[in-house]
């Protein structure tokens, strides 16, 4: 318990193949997911994991068809507003990153009262991405230091890791310790690139669908088992 990551990250993949596994359409398993979504987040509050940030819908996600998109979006609405009433009860503060401005109105206004209804909850933050890219991100920051730039604000020689940092949507959160990939897939697909510079990063071949809390166990014993030597040498961590 004292080895605890302070952060995981999650890309929730696999609802689709393992709907199509069932012989049902894909929206079958993302419905499916939920309660997945319901058990990790209930672990990581049970333990003591202060940030979960679940990679929820990506800005590529809007190439999917039409009819999966909408569906995505009323079970966001649908989701969020039965679990305002949990996440209160469990004392867990809801938040999102991503471009939340372009997502469609019901949603955000679903969002945005989620957000301010949990806002004084300090046992847990649960962080939703979406409409979520960090290319997308590290350009706004780019963007931002640019212009404090051009303001007076700030001078080109002055940004350094910490003031792009400080511009990214993550600013008030640790960087992620673990993340964590369900399905099989071996890649991150543009999910946190700044913030997963020193991450661990595990990979499990079940289904989100099927992912429950002893897979999250699992998850964190095998980050428990890990050296972590940030660019140093095995002698100078164990000194």
């Amino acid at each position: 318990m004292k080895r605890l990551p302070s952060h995981i990250a999650v890309i929730m993949d696999g609802n689709g193949r393992w709907a199509k596994q069932q012989g049902q359409p894909r929206v079958y398993g993302h419905r499916h997911g939920v309660e997945s979504v319901r058990q990790v987040t209930e672990a990581c509050a049970e333990l003591g994991v202060p940030w979960l940030t679940l990679y929820a819908f990506s800005t590529e996600n809007w190439a999917r068809p039409r009819t999966e998109v909408d569906a995505l979006m009323s079970l966001l609405v649908e989701t969020i507003k039965q679990e305002i009433d949990t996440l209160n009860k469990n004392n867990i503060r809801l938040q999102a990153i991503g471009d939340l401005a372009q997502l469609p109105s019901s949603t955000l206004e679903a969002l945005q009262f989620a957000i301010d209804n949990t806002a004084a909850n300090d046992r847990m933050t649960l962080v939703l991405a979406l409409n979520y890219s960090a290319r997308w991100e590290m350009v706004r920051a780019a963007r931002l230091l640019a212009q404090r730039c051009v303001d007076g604000q700030l001078t080109p020689d002055a940004i350094d890791e910490q003031s792009f940092a400080a511009a990214l949507t993550t600013a008030q959160m640790p960087d992620p310790e673990l993340l964590i990939r369900t399905s099989g897939e071996l890649r991150i697909s543009n999910f946190l690139l700044w913030q997963l510079a020193y991450t661990e990063l595990y990979f499990t071949q079940v289904f989100w669908p099927e992912f429950r809390k002893t897979h999250l166990y699992r998850a964190i014993l095998d980050f428990q088992g890990r050296e972590r030597r940030f660019g140093k040498i095995s002698e100078q961590i164990s000194g």
